[in-house]
């Protein structure tokens, strides 16, 4: 039941390329045969202007404002190395405020009002989901750094944080794995909205694939903020009271998850008896809680402050230095952010130009060195190489790394577990508009910043 032994070793540009259609792109089965070539402001002269569209209030703040200070933090450390192009680079910072609709109309303000050539931004799927029309509308660019559900493919997003099969599907084989405690019942609680509800319909697939039965599958979804889960984690001791391994698997989404693991400990559940793993909760919402009683449980990410390599210490020196914050950790979507950045900037490099359309060109390839050492590519699907890691919470708020995969894995745009998305395919490589950009240009080992 286990795909611990499946991993996969680092791929080469020509390897990712086998295979792809020459004349056209295919992504969810539909042809596109024509692209925009839109110059906007790529020689005016002024400086390039990146968009920031986190939210740095309401619910979702917890976890978003973070992503905007680590993409300051860049912008800073690229312009003090002589920025980009010949030109500085200028943050545009926004805030939707944790509001889905108002994340699409901060998007159409960036690229209409403000004309930035690139965005990084969002972290809930729904925001994601909101902007999306925009920036295929408008044929702007948007760096996409969250963990998500798949189940889609756009050309004008890339999709830096994991897909399903690069962080669920792992982390559900290592609870059912010996090691990580021969899990047979399954507890899939998440916050109401589309990464929580597409990710177990993934996960459900999974599972049925493995010959897990459905009564022994328990689902659950509550509103974002939701805060008093005395109820749902008594039923969850119900349920986990019936005689097989039972873990939970936690898409629970901003500062929800406080009250959920306050609950936790207050019912005394240690993770020896039914074992979280979150895919929501990292460094950051730690943070705020007492771990004590959550010593054990689990996350699954693609990275952990933790890491111990020279390029991450290296990375969390600076943070620190930047933030001047103690409290301030790392995590994974901010290594997202940092891997989606450089590439951007080798890509832009490369092409000359911030131009949307040459960028994207070439950024198929591009590899970066990400914290966790391993050399993380940009696959023609928009999505990353990555490796996974499963890790268990400490007093501290920090994560031991408890396994992890030999090398990084291709994302799986559509699941293959679901039959209307297994028979799809993902490519944006053609048709080529940047003579210069048929072949990645970068220095293994060597980022940008």
């Amino acid at each position: 039941m286990s795909l611990l032994g499946g991993t996969m070793k680092k791929s080469s540009y020509a390897m990712a390329l086998a295979g792809f259609a020459a004349a056209s792109v295919a992504c969810g089965g539909i042809a596109q045969a024509q692209t925009f070539y839109n110059q906007g402001r790529m020689n005016d002269g002024g400086p390039i202007l990146v968009g920031i569209n986190h939210s740095l209030s309401g619910t979702m703040a917890i976890s978003e404002t973070t992503l905007k200070d680590v993409v300051v933090m860049m912008i800073e450390d690229l312009n003090n190395s002589g920025g980009l192009l010949g030109r500085k680079v200028e943050a545009v910072v926004v805030d939707p405020a944790s509001d889905w609709p108002l994340f699409a109309e901060k998007a159409r303000e960036l690229i209409v009002a403000k004309e930035v050539d690139v965005t990084f931004g969002n972290w809930t799927s729904v925001s994601r989901k909101s902007v999306l029309p925009v920036y295929e509308e408008l044929n702007g660019l948007l760096f996409y750094p969250v963990q998500y559900e798949a189940e889609e493919c756009s050309r004008n997003v890339f999709y830096t944080g994991a897909a399903p099969n690069q962080q669920a599907i792992p982390g559900v084989d290592y609870l059912a794995s010996e090691e990580g405690g021969g899990a047979e019942r399954w507890v899939l609680l998440g916050t109401d909205y589309v990464y929580p509800r597409t990710t177990n319909k993934v996960l459900r697939a999974y599972l049925y694939s493995k010959g897990v039965a459905e009564e022994d599958i328990y689902e659950e979804y509550t509103p974002f903020g939701h805060s008093d889960w005395q109820t749902i984690v008594t039923t969850v001791k119900d349920f986990a009271a019936q005689g097989k391994p039972t873990a939970v698997v936690s898409t629970i989404n901003g500062d929800a998850n406080v009250p959920f693991y306050k609950e936790l400990g207050n019912q005394g559940i240690a993770a020896e008896d039914i074992p979280v793993i979150a895919y929501s909760v990292g460094e950051e919402e730690l943070a705020g809680l007492d771990t004590g009683p959550l010593v054990g449980h689990l996350a699954a990410w693609n990275y952990f402050q933790s890491v111990d390599t020279p390029i991450n210490a290296k990375f969390v020196k600076r943070w620190y230095d930047f933030i001047d914050d103690p409290k301030r950790v790392t995590n994974d979507p901010m290594e997202a952010h940092y891997i989606g950045f450089n590439m951007w900037v080798q890509a832009v490099r490369q092409a000359g130009t911030t131009d949307v359309d040459a960028v994207r060109q070439a950024m198929y390839g591009q590899t970066v060195t990400g914290l966790t050492g391993y050399e993380i590519m940009m696959d023609t699907n928009h999505h990353l190489h990555k490796p996974v890691l499963v890790g268990e919470v400490q007093e501290d708020g920090q994560f031991e790394i408890v396994w992890q995969t030999e090398g990084p894995i291709r994302a799986d745009a559509w699941s293959p577990y679901i039959p209307e998305s297994a028979k799809l395919t993902a490519d944006w490589t053609y048709p080529w508009v940047c003579g210069n950009c048929e072949e990645p240009r970068f220095t293994p080992g060597q980022n940008p910043i």
